[in-house]
């Protein structure tokens, strides 16, 4: 992971931010859209022409008021989530504020000129590559990790001097509201504007005339948000997902890939679009790794299925409908074959759905047809790594792949063998918290990368710039007419330089 804050970078930057008063959500109407989205497009070459200075101030802001308003927040997603503030600080804020410390110490250095090199044929003259705004971005944020997978691309858009309209996810009403009036304090709405609201406001914002459109979700959701992009021939960041694989061989320390896979899925109640999907499991190891995940969910949420459900540090599922959702996919499973190991144990009320274990799972059953995103984690045997190989390529590309082996020459191949968004060997979801590697997915799971660079990069429109020398002119040896001698200097050129 990255390094963490240091306590200096803290201290009285927050002291003159006075506590988050939160109103109730004003209604959006399209024209009250399209007023915002004039006043950002009248003030787009004012942030395009913004330093690295400035810009490195408004992250600055950003980070002050979430130390002042930490608790706000972690409240906010308590009264959504059930979580824990612990996990608060650890999945939404500790990413964040990782993001916009490395991007402070390095933007001066993104925001240069790239000199790049010149091929002999255009000697008297020098290339840059120049890092201008998109323009316009819209952010489109998930409701599962409703702070993190906003502020992060926002910390992106403002690095890279664009002007930003955010749409919170509706699914979670105290946070979305949280973030309207912490967005709010921060910077005017011609800067960065943030509207709330249902999938209407989404359907209203996508049919304006974007730069850029950063949007988290689901593939469906997704394609939805490309045809948009498309009518305005805007560029798109999709971060979608998926159902994310792992591969536990015969070579694996089990205990220690019960520990890592037990915490990777049941974090947010399984709620990651990065959580492991489906366990492939050599035969050899199914028993000792059920014994081990057991003994590890009893440590962490408790002994009974009752001390797990009263356990403040299992997080809950954000509606009764997703609850129901995930209820009748286990039962139907059950249904056809697979065996509860552990869990299984359902409260409507409480939108409660415990840790739960299936063995006896095959690649036909219906928890194995879409992604889970919840915290049901079924496991398949197998004997020979091809038939894990064959169950992985019989789905669309995942967002993530883990492995767990102690084989490095398996290790290679499965990665050679298969394509995601990102992989960890021996560990889960780590890859996301470091801002030298991009996140991102392929094909089903997604388009486009960010994280550190990578998002200041996807935010930004990479301008070829050539500048032509007063002392030679090379171009001038093959201006028309093209006689005997510019031909032969065309040829020659052709062939050698």
């Amino acid at each position: 992971m990255s390094e963490i804050i240091e306590p200096r970078l803290q201290a009285n930057e927050s002291a003159h931010i006075a506590p988050l008063a939160i109103p109730k959500g004003e209604e959006v109407t399209a024209n009250s859209l399209r007023q915002v989205f004039s006043k950002q497009d009248s003030n787009r070459w004012n942030m395009a022409s913004t330093s690295a200075a400035q810009r490195i101030a408004k992250l600055v802001r950003i980070r002050q008021a979430i130390f002042s308003h930490q608790e706000e927040l972690q409240q906010a997603i308590y009264q959504d989530f059930g979580k824990n503030p612990a996990e608060v600080d650890l999945t939404e804020i500790y990413p964040t504020i990782s993001e916009i410390n490395h991007t402070i110490r390095h933007l001066k250095k993104w925001m240069k000129p790239k000199r790049v090199g010149t091929p002999l044929a255009l000697f008297g003259t020098h290339s840059k590559i120049h890092y201008e705004p998109r323009g316009l971005v819209l952010v489109l944020s998930p409701w599962n990790y409703p702070f993190n997978l906003l502020i992060n691309p926002l910390v992106a858009a403002i690095a890279a001097g664009n002007c930003v309209i955010v749409k919170p996810s509706s699914k979670v009403p105290h946070t979305s509201n949280f973030i309207k009036t912490f967005l709010g304090k921060l910077f005017d709405e011609s800067e960065v504007a943030v509207f709330e609201g249902s999938s209407d406001v989404s359907n209203e914002l996508l049919k304006l005339p974007f730069d850029h459109i950063f949007f988290t979700g689901s593939p469906r959701i997704g394609k939805t948000v490309m045809q948009a992009a498309a009518k305005n021939l805007a560029t798109v960041t999709l971060e979608l997902g998926g159902k994310s694989p792992v591969i536990l061989d015969e070579t694996a320390d089990v205990k220690k890939a019960a520990e890592r896979i037990m915490w990777g899925k049941f974090i947010n109640a399984g709620q990651t679009c990065v959580a492991p999907d489906y366990l492939l499991i050599h035969e050899s190891k199914i028993a000792a790794f059920v014994d081990q995940a057991k003994k590890v969910i009893a440590k962490r949420y408790g002994e009974t299925e009752s001390a797990r459900k009263s356990s403040p540090d299992f997080c809950r599922l954000v509606s009764k409908g997703h609850l129901q959702g995930l209820k009748s996919i286990l039962d139907t499973t059950v249904g056809q074959g697979a065996k509860i190991e552990i869990g299984g144990q359902f409260d409507q009320e409480q939108r409660y759905l415990s840790p739960t274990l299936l063995s006896n799972v095959s690649n036909d059953m219906l928890i194995m047809q879409e992604e889970i995103f919840g915290p049901i984690l079924p496991m398949i045997t197998y004997r020979h790594i091809d038939e894990a190989f064959k169950i992985i390529r019989s789905k669309e590309k995942p967002l993530a792949f883990y492995i767990f082996s102690q084989n490095k020459a398996a290790t290679q191949n499965m990665i050679m063998q298969s394509t995601a968004g990102g992989t960890c060997v021996n560990s889960l979801i780590l890859h996301l918290a470091n801002p030298d590697l991009p996140f991102g997915g392929v094909g089903h799971a997604g388009m486009g990368n960010y994280h550190g660079h990578f998002g200041f990069r996807a935010l930004s429109h990479e301008r070829a710039v050539l500048h032509q020398s007063k002392l030679f002119d090379s171009l001038k040896f093959f201006y028309p007419p093209y006689t005997d001698f510019v031909k032969r200097l065309i040829r020659l050129a052709t062939k050698y330089l």
